[in-house]
């Protein structure tokens, strides 16, 4: 099987720059017009969020976009449609940026594992995070998943113990994706007196426990935020900002003009 499009950028000795974006947000017809953009702004990956109603993980900005994309008729099936268009260059730029799906585990569940996942690689997706699936209880899983040639991706957390860091780094496909706190998405902790050095006394941790490149994500906002995470890591996630960013777009077209702007603006 052919490597996927993720596989072979972690071969690549640079930092990376990703993105998340939540389809059909703020207005509908907007997500290919933002995969251009950022694709032709050097985002390296770009995670699509799958809304779902219930979402733990995330802060308010990330919960209100997916309810956004709900009630503009966002459902698994039709990410997948978009992402199948994004390849063919249907209504965009064709699309060869890696695109890694991003939700929880009920959606997927309901669509059916293994057609999901063969629907996903069809449509052109290369890899999954699935927040509420932890690695002790995703063996079958991740199984399936690497059949299909897809790549996942398990989150570390600053309370996470060496040992896990050690499993996480072990069963991630081709990286892990760190937070960099303790937190809900679009935290605003990362500003918290002293915190530059727990978060990087933390990054060390998971450097010296993982063989494997890791990410770090939550509460990035700018361009001071990621370099300084690329200083302690190999790569910068930013989606918080990205949507608060385009949020007051009215057009597809003013949405990835803004996201084209803040996107050049971290790097």
């Amino acid at each position: 099987m052919a490597e996927n499009r993720i596989t072979r950028l972690m071969k690549q000795d640079k930092k990376l720059l990703i993105a998340y974006y939540m389809p059909e947000f703020p207005v509908p017809g907007a997500t290919l017009p933002v995969l251009e953009a950022l694709q032709e702004n050097n985002a390296d990956i770009i995670e699509l969020g799958m809304p779902y109603s219930d979402p733990i993980g995330d802060g308010p900005v990330i919960q209100d976009a997916a309810h956004t994309a709900i009630r503009h008729g966002v459902t698994v099936s039709s990410i997948l449609d978009l992402v199948r268009k994004a390849r063919i260059g249907d209504g965009c730029r064709k699309i060869t940026t890696p695109i890694l799906l991003m939700g929880y585990s009920n959606p997927l569940i309901a669509y059916g594992g293994d057609c999901f996942m063969a629907d996903a690689v069809e449509a052109g997706v290369d890899g999954l995070l699935i927040p509420d699936l932890p690695p002790e209880e995703s063996e079958d899983f991740l199984e399936r998943a690497r059949s299909f040639g897809l790549t996942v991706v398990y989150l570390i957390s600053p309370v996470t113990p060496s040992d896990r860091i050690e499993l996480i780094d072990s069963m991630s496909t081709d990286f892990s994706y760190c937070l960099a706190v303790n937190a809900t998405t679009g935290t605003g902790k990362l500003d918290d007196a002293g915190m530059d050095q727990k978060i990087a006394d933390y990054l060390t941790r998971v450097r010296e426990h993982t063989k494997k490149k890791f990410v770090v994500g939550f509460g990035i906002r700018d361009r001071e935020r990621v370099h300084k995470m690329w200083e302690l890591s190999d790569g910068a996630v930013v989606g918080t900002a990205l949507l608060q960013h385009v949020a007051g777009a009215g057009s597809p077209e003013e949405t990835a003009s803004l996201a084209a702007g803040f996107w050049k603006s971290l790097q």
